[in-house]
């Protein structure tokens, strides 16, 4: 039995140039945190038949790979070539849909238990690069390579992709200080409201396919941010990165109408006015989770705020280890 444990995410700055509509002709730049709200996924051998079990929202047991109707299931076994006699499951801590690069942290999960299944030893970016293929090239997903890689890494991570779409990645160099600080000053908060990000990607991918001017200069704009939040991070200028999110969210609701919405807009601007810098939809926007940079002494009055509006706060800290085996029997 092979037991995997992969994390979700927060973007920090640059998000929207990973699509490969805007990095094929520009590159792109993120810098993005692996959380402790994780995938964890089951792999077990049967041994008494060549069934396959897969069981995740429903349960699918069927006689071979293609009669799967789960795509990532059925792709990741296909990538690893493993065509029966086996057993899925799946628990998250978080629900899928909510921006927190859940889809993501299930692939990469399930490909790095697949592997440990057939002995297979598998570096941290080969994973991110597998999922990628099944999600991008595979499946056709209108997504980046964010999720996929910095779920696999974990950490602090940044992202630089090139006008091929190779993804080189570093961390970055943030000291122990401000990172406890950073830890202690990004809140959480769940909208309740769930969406397929795809809905949202699908028109900002079509805007930067046809050179539209405005989001082009918008995703211009929102990697020099992803440099800038590099830079404010690493010099400890935490205030300065809370007002880079805050810039962050001004233009990227240029990119879609579908990013925010007047109750987002609402909640945000409540959320500034209890003492909220900056923050985000994180995902692309639409639902989920808002992330918010809060100094610590108007903490107590944004939490006050949110809860008032029926907001949940989900507390967490930084994950540094990225997808790993947890059980190997």
């Amino acid at each position: 039995m092979i037991v995997t444990r992969t994390p979700l995410r927060i973007p920090l700055g640059g998000g929207g140039t990973d699509l490969p509509s805007y990095s094929s002709k520009y590159g792109g730049f993120l810098v993005s945190a692996a959380i402790d709200k994780y995938t964890f996924i089951t792999v077990n051998r049967r041994k008494l038949d060549h069934l396959i079990r897969a069981s995740y929202s429903k349960t699918e047991i069927v006689d071979s790979v293609d009669e799967l109707q789960h795509p990532l299931i059925r792709e990741a076994l296909r990538l690893t070539g493993i065509d029966g006699g086996v057993e899925i499951t799946s628990i998250g801590d978080i629900p899928g849909g909510s921006g927190a690069g859940s889809s993501a942290s299930f692939t990469v999960g399930l490909l790095h238990a697949l592997h440990a299944l057939k002995r297979e030893q598998i570096s941290q970016w080969r994973l991110a690069e597998e999922a990628c293929r099944i999600e991008l090239e595979i499946l056709k997903e209108p997504i980046g390579k964010h999720d996929q890689f910095i779920t696999s890494i974990g950490g602090i991570t940044c992202l630089d992709i090139d006008r091929t779409n190779h993804v080189s990645t570093f961390p970055a160099v943030v000291s122990e200080d401000v990172l406890e600080d950073l830890d202690q000053c990004l809140l959480l908060f769940y909208t309740g409201i769930v969406r397929k990000t795809g809905d949202v990607l699908q028109a900002q991918d079509q805007a930067a396919n046809e050179s539209h001017p405005r989001v082009l200069e918008a995703l211009h704009r929102i990697k020099d941010i992803g440099w800038e939040i590099k830079s404010a991070l690493e010099a400890g200028q935490l205030r300065k990165f809370g007002e880079l999110m805050h810039a962050h969210w001004e233009i990227k609701k240029r990119l879609s109408g579908q990013v925010s919405g007047s109750q987002f807009d609402r909640w945000y601007d409540l959320a500034r006015g209890a003492g909220a810098v900056g923050g985000k939809l994180m995902g692309a926007g639409g639902g989920g989770f808002f992330v918010f940079f809060v100094e610590n002494d108007r903490k107590a009055t944004l939490r006050e705020a949110m809860a008032a509006e029926g907001l949940q706060e989900l507390r967490f800290h930084f994950d540094f280890e990225g997808s790993k085996v947890m059980v190997n029997l």
